[in-house]
């Protein structure tokens, strides 16, 4: 790190204009990689997307998409019966003016009772989509109802809902966008370094974190070349790229003060600032970066693209950090460190003596924050995986006015995640018996007419009895899939609940090797850090702990609905949306390991000039308490931005890591950290020659703790 500083010292200008140029080139390239990402959460070689591709490839629709309902209600004084040749017509129509449509309704299937409504008033129709996988598609709502209301009878209304319709109806206009969002959370993060700062060089990290974005956007345009990548990065890229990249500026600059205010010259201190928390940023950033790279080995192309797209944050920051940061601070650092209103020339008295009173109680502190985290761990128990319910996605618009319309009608709202089976139109009729009783099934459509069917392969649609959108309520697709290995001429089984069933397979079921990937890479870095090994032990459990308890809060806020309601409007999802706890977990595992490292490596630094744990805990936390909640802040504010973002996904993923990050920061880092240190005494400083030899730092023996 001293020689990077030095080299970095000697060619600041040379530096500085490198990162302007990539700034202009990662602004043009931003916009080019906004058109290139796409929205695809299909799962190759998994049963359900196989039997999806099947269905897609012979009807031209449908398959990886729920259909959108679309009704008709006549006027006053009249009735569906005598007017179904017209209904029919009216129906049909939307084949012929949208295209990779088609339609199952009373005329395809001769079913009277699943599509005409108790009011004898309504009739309605399923209408499968072909999935478009491009972020800019737009959905096919207005086109469908415009279909149909020009060819419906005259006075007859027209109602369209469906899950994407509904989840559309909720964004309320779309959000401000990745800019308005980026911008939002970066007037959040100016406000809390003003107050850390207190002079112009506040600034300075919000520069370094846009010349990170750009460069990040940069990297990942020829990623995009190579392979899809999930529209959810470009979020990510922006938002949490802006707070890591301010995070880490933030410790540098502050360790640069530091050394500035105990009077070493601007470039001393550039180059200590380096050596310290340079080091730490350094670890910072390649943990991060495994947390997300640990992704790829997720049979998942939209996880693995975010997995390798997310990597890229946490490196271009460290890079940013180690080279822009300390190129503008040896040049004009000292001008722009003005009105100097704080001073770093000495620990926090306040984090002083909270880190005192911890270490004097800390086995009443330890126990405090174990039980709250415990109590939050127990609320994780009862998460269900799944998508959010229909319920919980819109509760006005034109999407929930036609949902009202079925529901008073009485229809289930199993209609609106039905279930598709691609058979062999030979035995269609008798796989359609068949599954037709399966427990959970209400009704199985046999198209009789219409595109659903050819001479070789016909779309049986299943309509459950209920919403197949979580892991308690996809029992029923379990039990379709089980019945209908059994049968001769089914080629398989596709839809919401299919797809869910594959994820939690392919997904949950090589979690534990993520895990592991993520913890044995983990322990050898910390180890390298601290010079430990209880330390990075302690490290990696107090993560996870943090994380269960943090999908804790995401249960009882979102899956149960106390609180998000009153915060977003949103009434309780019914479940976690599958993808989500995976990219929570990735996320904050890097993310909150930020703060240990931190902690802790400015801990051990002063360990090893006193000896005494217990004054190294104080000092470190003093040092560090401040700068570890003001950036926790800063990430928080962030994702807030990230939560003001269309969708209920989004907003449950940006909550979840704003949560987590703050409940990390608090009490896990400021609280438990500090007296599990205090407790381990000196066994935290111990690392055998054996190992150190083979991670090829020095050894670390313990000393007796000194009392002074």
């Amino acid at each position: 790190m001293r020689r990077l500083a030095e080299f970095v010292l000697k060619h600041r200008k040379a530096v500085v204009g490198v990162w302007l140029l990539v700034m202009v080139a990662g602004a043009a390239a931003a916009g080019a990689v906004s058109n290139r990402l796409t929205v695809d959460f299909s799962l190759p070689g998994q049963p359900g997307t196989d039997a999806a591709h099947k269905i897609e490839k012979t009807f031209g629709s449908g398959g990886f998409t729920d259909p959108y309902l679309v009704t008709l209600t006549a006027p006053a004084g009249q009735s569906v019966e005598g007017n179904a040749a017209a209904i029919a017509a009216a129906f049909a129509s939307v084949e012929q003016k949208v295209h990779n449509v088609r339609v199952v309704d009373e005329a395809t299937t001769g079913n009277k009772t699943l599509f005409r409504l108790k009011d004898g008033r309504s009739a309605y129709a399923m209408v499968f989509w072909k999935f478009d996988s491009s972020p800019s598609a737009k959905l096919l709502n207005t086109p469908i109802r415009q279909a149909v209301a020009a060819a419906a009878p005259a006075g007859w209304t027209v109602a369209l809902t469906g899950e994407d319709a509904l989840a559309a109806g909720d964004s309320g206009g779309g959000g401000p966008g990745v800019l308005g969002e980026t911008l939002l959370g970066a007037v959040g993060a100016l406000l809390v370094l003003m107050f850390v700062f207190g002079s112009f060089l506040a600034l300075l990290p919000l520069l370094v974190a846009a010349a990170s974005i750009l460069g990040t956007f940069l990297l990942l345009l020829p990623i995009t070349y190579t392979t899809d990548v999930s529209f959810i990065v470009q979020f990510l890229v922006a938002l949490v790229g802006l707070g890591v990249a301010i995070d880490y500026s933030l410790l540098l600059v502050t360790r640069w003060r530091e050394e500035r205010d105990h009077g070493r010259d601007n470039h001393e201190a550039v180059v200590i600032a380096m050596e310290t928390a340079g080091h730490a940023v350094l670890f910072s950033g390649i943990t991060v970066a495994i947390g997300l790279l640990s992704l790829i080995v997720l049979p998942v192309p939209f996880m693995r693209s975010m997995g390798y797209g997310g990597a890229l944050i946490p490196l271009a920051t460290v890079l940013t950090t180690l080279t822009l940061t300390p190129a503008i601070l040896g040049g004009i650092g000292p001008k722009v460190d003005w009105p100097k209103i704080r001073h770093e020339n000495r620990a926090s008295k306040s984090w002083s003596r909270w880190a005192a009173l911890v270490v004097r109680r800390r086995w009443i502190a330890a126990v405090v924050a174990l039980a709250m985290l415990g109590v939050l761990v127990g609320v994780l128990f009862g998460i269900k995986i799944g998508q959010a319910s229909s319920g919980s996605l819109a509760k006005k618009g034109p999407a929930y006015d036609g949902l009202q319309v079925l529901e008073r009608g009485g229809m289930s709202k199993g209609v609106l995640t039905p279930i598709e089976v691609i058979v062999k139109t030979s035995d269609a009729p008798a796989v359609a018996t068949a599954l037709g009783k399966v427990s959970g099934v209400s009704t199985v459509l046999l198209p009789q007419s219409g595109s659903s069917s050819t001479a070789e392969l016909t779309d049986l649609v299943l309509v459950p009895s209920t919403e197949t959108v979580n892991s308690q309520s996809i029992g029923v697709v379990k039990r379709v899939k089980s019945a209908a290995d059994g049968l001769p001429g089914v080629l398989g089984v596709a839809g919401l609940g299919a797809a869910q069933i594959d994820f939690l397979h392919a997904v949950y079921g090589n979690f534990p090797l993520m895990l592991g990937i993520i913890a044995l890479l983990t322990f050898v870095l910390l180890v390298r850090a601290f010079r430990s090994i209880l330390l990075p032990i302690k490290a990696i459990l107090l993560n996870l702990v943090s994380l269960a308890a943090t999908l804790g809060v995401m249960v009882f806020f979102w899956q149960d609905g106390h609180g998000s309601t009153t915060v977003f409007g949103i009434e309780a999802t019914g479940a976690v949306t599958f993808w989500i706890p995976l990219m929570v977990f990735a996320f904050l595992f890097g993310l909150s390991m930020d703060y240990e490292v931190f902690i802790l490596s400015r801990i051990r630094e002063e360990y090893d000039a006193s000896h005494s744990t217990d004054k190294a805990v104080v000092e470190g936390i003093g040092r560090t308490g401040r700068l570890v909640t003001c950036a926790a802040l800063i990430l928080f504010l962030a994702f807030a931005a990230l939560a003001s973002g269309p969708g209920t996904d989004l907003k449950t993923l940006a909550t979840g890591l704003g949560v987590g990050i703050l409940l990390d920061a608090t009490i896990v880092r400021s609280l438990l950290v500090p007296a599990l240190v205090s407790l381990f005494g000196k066994w935290n400083w111990y690392l055998p020659d054996g190992l150190a030899k083979v991670l090829r730092v020095p050894p670390s023996h313990s000393y007796a703790d000194s009392t002074t």
